[in-house]
């Protein structure tokens, strides 16, 4: 069975200097390789190509067979690292908490411990009879957030 750290170690190599990320890693039992990785600006398919064929390079077919599938994140995908969240600051984000609450709007901050949305809601104003409409802050600790992604808009 190839080695899931030895396969990190040639990524994160050939990620060196680059402003491509690592978002996903997997090697199966049936040495089934796939690879995801990110960069702010979208991934481009000749990146891909450079990397399938580095980690070629550095894996002997003659001492294990394996199957290797190198790609991008995804648009529509759930965010994985925190640097995909960081990218997104200022976008639209579609946010799952650990309680079942769906939350659309701008994705304002994102670090390690939290994330702060701005969510369009009905506030009462003072010296208003009917609530309107205004983005309002929610900020939610890391470990509350199931599940983020990037929220396309074909609008």
């Amino acid at each position: 069975m190839i080695d899931k750290a030895k396969v990190q170690a040639l990524v994160e190599q050939w990620l060196d200097g680059k402003d491509y990320f690592l978002t996903d890693l997997t090697v199966t039992p049936d040495d089934c390789i796939t690879v995801e990785i990110d960069h702010a600006d979208g991934v481009w398919i000749d990146d891909c190509v450079q990397l399938s064929r580095f980690i070629e390079e550095h894996l002997s077919r003659d001492e294990e067979d394996y199957e290797l599938e190198v790609g991008s994140a995804g648009l529509g995908q759930p965010f994985k690292v925190l640097r995909q969240w960081q990218n997104h600051v200022g976008k639209q984000v579609e946010i799952l908490s650990a309680d079942g609450r769906k939350l659309k709007g701008e994705l304002r901050e994102a670090d390690a411990e939290h994330i702060v949305i701005a969510v369009r809601q009905k506030v009462q104003v003072e010296g208003k009879k009917r609530p309107v409409m205004q983005d309002v802050d929610i900020t939610l600790p890391m470990s509350e957030v199931k599940s983020g992604r990037y929220l396309l808009d074909f609008k």
